[in-house]
């Protein structure tokens, strides 16, 4: 059975196969959770995001990318650009299911077990935190049912607001199909 753990806390510490970073389309660090994982997993993750930059310019909205994870305890970081929150009419929704789907696959494609994300977009981009939670546990939940590799989905929210939101929403999965922790 596969598992759904809620952690309220910091995704640079976490110990899985990847943590996905909510980055921007420069891959060049920022601020919140990506300047947190850039400054943290030191140069290497930086010279990873630059090749990458050389190879493709960088990484659209909605679309995600891996490098290695440098000096944090994780293996890899998925990179992966969520929405900046307009109205609410320019696409954000599918944008954000986008940026989960591809983290999933592309940790699918590398043969990972474990994976630990953020509140995509919910900081300075501004999504609203109840829907982004919302699209972000039904794009897991939709996807895990037919995973492949990956066995554990960490959703690490370092704010208490977001872990309230996702506990409320986490306790309503399906006990019988997913092991649910943390709620």
């Amino acid at each position: 059975m596969k598992t759904l753990r809620l952690i309220h806390g910091d995704i640079t510490i976490q110990k899985v196969d990847a943590i996905v970073n909510a980055a921007n389309t420069s891959l060049l660090g920022g601020g919140g959770v990506d300047g947190a994982i850039h400054r943290k997993g030191g140069v290497q993750i930086l010279e990873d995001c630059r090749k990458i930059r050389a190879k493709q310019g960088g990484c659209a909205v909605g679309e995600a990318v891996i490098t290695t994870a440098g000096l944090l305890p994780s293996r890899y970081v998925i990179h992966t650009v969520g929405p900046t929150w307009q109205d609410g009419q320019r696409g954000e929704n599918e944008l954000l299911k986008k940026a989960y789907l591809n983290s999933l696959k592309l940790a699918e494609k590398n043969q990972l077990t474990t994976v630990a994300f953020p509140n995509i977009s919910t900081g300075v981009y501004h999504f609203p935190k109840h829907q982004a939670a919302n699209i972000a546990i039904q794009v897991v939940l939709e996807y895990m049912k037919n995973a492949q590799s990956l066995d554990e989905i960490n959703f690490v929210c370092f704010d208490l607001e977001n872990f309230k939101i996702y506990r409320r929403q986490l306790a309503e999965v399906d006990q019988n199909q997913f092991h649910v922790l943390g709620i």
